[in-house]
């Protein structure tokens, strides 16, 4: 943020999502109803999203560069809107620009009624590579113009090289397993910029960011360890521009999302064709990859926990050195572990 600018901080638990729906305009109401995934009840909720308390992640405070402490985060700069768990024959691109992407349908609605003529929508698309491509894209918006001046504002209308350096996601497990927390970890941080290729996409009233989960070699390698409980974990992301000088701290969260122990049968299939969205039961099917810098590690492995790992551990795991499980013990943690439930084999 710029010395002479504050910035406003909505949401977070008290949220968008969380207000009557007689307080918010009809294009936000069916943006967060409108999703492939459902939103849910924060702790008792599977199988879609919700708002998690933006206190519940930790960021550099304000004194960070001088005592490297972090602190609650507090609300978030921008509203959920929702989430999407799409599949498609090819990789989904640009989804804010298709004309059937729901979100863009529902404000261009509002608009044309003289309504929401300011509103801005803020998307980060995670590219989930396989047999089928799935994508999360996760929705984030606001009524009110983003103040000029202030970080997010530089972020939104900067070059990609500014954008590479700033864009972070923080990621905590919820609830899982002990060996998805044991392999994965409870919280992380990681600049996606330089991890992963993220391609940003600007329109007149949006951001999208299309994170390539299938760029890193390294990702691929450690992806195709995939736990495979699917069903069983719940993980909070949370989206920032990272805080690098005095006069930008304390770092505030663009906006975060639970994902509730999300079903794969819940993707809504994106004809890659024709762009006509169907719902169906997006069955996921099992494939055979060749990982060859990873030392074919993985040769055959269960496309659920493919998919699933992508999601899971992308952040995670490209944090640093400091934060990633080192691969032979995930190898030794898991081996004895998935050779009798599962289809990978491990070498």
């Amino acid at each position: 943020m710029c010395p002479t600018t504050k910035q406003k901080h909505r949401g977070s638990a008290m949220d968008s999502a969380a207000k009557p729906a007689a307080s918010l305009p009809d294009w936000i109401t069916d943006s967060i109803n409108g999703g492939s995934l459902r939103h849910v009840d924060l702790d008792t909720g599977t199988n879609g999203w919700a708002s998690p308390p933006g206190n519940l992640f930790s960021l550099r405070s304000l004194n960070y560069l001088t005592k490297r402490q972090k602190a609650p985060a507090g609300d978030y700069l921008l509203s959920p809107l929702g989430m999407d768990w799409l599949k498609s024959t090819t990789k989904l691109d640009n989804v804010l620009a298709r004309p059937d992407n729901r979100v863009s349908h529902a404000l261009k609605k509002a608009q044309s009624q003289g309504k929401s003529m300011k509103s801005f929508v803020f998307a980060v698309n995670l590219q989930v590579p396989g047999k089928d491509h799935y994508s999360a894209v996760f929705y984030f918006g606001t009524e009110d113009p983003i103040p000029p001046g202030s970080l997010l504002y530089r972020f939104v209308n900067g070059d990609d090289a500014f954008r590479n350096q700033r864009f972070k996601i923080v990621n905590r497990i919820v609830k899982g397993p002990w060996i998805v927390k044991k392999a994965v970890g409870n919280y992380a941080a990681c600049l996606l910029g330089k991890a992963l290729t993220c391609n940003y996409h600007r329109g007149p009233n949006y951001l999208e960011i299309d994170v390539d989960i299938s760029s890193s070699a390294i990702a691929n390698a450690i992806l195709h360890l995939a736990l495979g409980y699917v069903t069983s974990v719940t993980i909070d992301m949370g989206f920032l521009v990272e805080a690098q000088t005095e006069n930008e701290l304390p770092e505030k969260l663009i906006g975060a999302v639970r994902v509730c122990q999300m079903e794969m049968s819940s993707a809504t299939v994106v004809d890659a064709l024709t762009p006509q969205i169907q719902p169906a039961a997006a069955r996921v099917m099992g494939c055979s990859k060749e990982v060859g810098e990873s030392k074919k590690i993985v040769k055959e492995m269960n496309e659920v926990m493919f998919v699933w790992m992508s999601l899971l551990r992308w952040g995670q795991l490209l944090c640093g050195v400091g934060n990633i499980v080192s691969l032979p013990a995930t190898v030794r943690l898991l081996r004895f572990w998935w050779v009798k439930d599962t289809s990978i084999k491990l070498e």
